[in-house]
């Protein structure tokens, strides 16, 4: 066998001796260009790590793979898609975290409610309308006045009224009442606050207003008198007999239907009396000096007793003083008591309990509303629809957050038992723990007085208001 050997250089030769070898060993050009590369490998990394990054992001772009050196157009479009996201990115950032800063957006722990601490905005308790401070009242009795009057026994006759409702019900009746008696010549007889199926109260009008103060302001506008005229015998003919009393009057009624429904009735039987009369008269459709009439009996003419003035006085500085800062409290006049609740015949959450109590209470009061029921369901809806349901106190406590109110605001309620009781106002004490005593709010709007005597409250004076 022979075996055949090479040596190294004869080997080396024949690696050399191909083509391509000889190409390299040939050209001095290839050999200074390579050696050149190598040299300046380092300074061009980084630009190609960057031209690496930019393929990168272009390749997400469908019109940039066709070329991988890019147009400068496409680059340009590129650039200002990239730009494009990027902005839209941060406007979504600061919209999400506006919202999580938001005063309403609150977070629910049971029957507990988390809500963001937030600044609160000043003008919250500023006037809105700035310029009304340089108003000056137009209704006020003018000094030295003639008045024009006749004598009580030359008017039309006498105006006997039932103020029903609550105190501003009852105060919106009065002023009514005077600018009926005025619209007609008539002389007004005081009227009587009737006594409400929901307080139970029996309140006079002497034991809540200055009764001499009333009829010497009004003098020279309408003739009153205290009492009925002693030649009327019957006096529970007012309170009872149909033919002395005038009904079916329409709501916000203007001027001339009372001249012309009324007045004549009033002539024949010198005495008459008008039920009911809640919002009996209108507004835009009287003449202008009625309206400035109302404003001087609402405004001048209802005068407190000057025991309940001071009172309210006394209550209006503590609750001042209690706040510890320099913004005021809020009275909050809710009106989600049982009657309000079921004159509006709105369906509202509770209990199949709660629900059947009041669809009696409703059948019970409200007779020819409810007839047999089955429309009141379909009712209820179109009302809620319609934004004609009374707001609950949760829905009262989403506004007034929305509205930018923080949840260390001072808020008296001023309103009567809440219907549905604690379990009702618990949405409204989580978002605002300073929740004042409902009692002591309603000395505010004078409602207390629906509930108590006057006398019983000097007497049985609550801990807060005592010396």
């Amino acid at each position: 066998m022979v075996e055949l050997r090479h040596p190294s250089s004869s080997l080396g030769s024949r690696v050399a001796s191909s083509p391509m070898k000889r190409d390299e060993d040939t050209s001095p050009l290839i050999h200074d260009h390579f050696s050149q590369h190598v040299e300046d490998h380092p300074r061009h990394s980084s630009r190609d790590r960057e031209r690496s990054f930019w393929w990168q992001t272009y390749s997400f772009f469908p019109f940039s793979k066709d070329d991988p050196r890019f147009s400068q157009r496409g680059s340009r479009i590129s650039l200002f898609l990239l730009l494009f996201v990027a902005i839209a990115g941060l406007i979504s950032i600061f919209s999400i975290l506006h919202q999580l800063n938001s005063p309403y957006l609150c977070k629910k722990d049971g029957i507990v409610l988390h809500c963001p601490r937030v600044k609160e905005k000043p003008s919250l308790w500023e006037n809105p309308f700035s310029a009304t401070t340089s108003w000056k009242p137009c209704a006020e009795r003018r000094e030295g006045g003639i008045s024009d009057l006749p004598p009580e026994n030359e008017t039309s006759g006498y105006l006997f009224i039932h103020a029903e409702g609550g105190l501003n019900q009852q105060r919106i009746a009065i002023c009514n009442a005077v600018a009926v008696a005025k619209i007609m010549n008539a002389t007004l007889i005081l009227p009587v606050l009737k006594q409400d199926q929901i307080w139970k109260d029996q309140t006079k009008f002497e034991d809540i207003f200055d009764v001499d103060h009333f009829i010497n302001y009004l003098k020279d506008d309408v003739r009153i008198v205290r009492d009925i005229p002693e030649w009327f015998t019957d006096k529970s003919e007012l309170f009872t007999s149909i033919r002395r009393t005038v009904k079916n009057i329409p709501k916000y009624a203007p001027a001339q239907f009372y001249i012309d429904n009324v007045l004549p009735r009033i002539k024949e039987k010198k005495i008459m009396s008008l039920k009911p009369f809640v919002d009996r008269l209108g507004y835009d459709n009287v003449p202008p000096e009625i309206n400035r009439l109302r404003c001087r009996v609402n405004y001048h003419a209802l005068k407190f007793l000057p025991e309940i003035e001071q009172m309210s006085d006394l209550l209006v500085s503590r609750m001042r003083n209690r706040t510890g800062s320099p913004n005021p409290y809020m009275a909050l006049h809710l009106r989600f008591e049982k009657g309000m609740v079921g004159l509006s015949f709105c369906d509202f959450v509770g209990t199949r309990e709660e629900k059947a109590r009041m669809a009696e209470y409703r059948q019970k009061e409200w007779p020819r509303r409810y007839k047999n029921g089955t429309h009141l369901w379909q009712l209820a809806l179109q009302k809620r629809k319609e934004g004609r349901c009374p707001l609950e106190p949760g829905e009262v406590a989403v506004i007034l957050r929305a509205m930018g109110y923080p949840k260390e605001t001072q808020i008296y309620v001023a309103s009567g038992q809440v219907y549905g009781g604690q379990n009702r106002m618990a949405p409204l004490r989580n978002m605002f723990p300073n929740l004042g005593c409902t009692l002591l709010s309603h000395f505010l709007y004078m409602e207390a007085l629906k509930l108590y005597t006057y006398s019983d409250l000097l007497v049985n004076k609550p801990d807060y208001i005592r010396d």
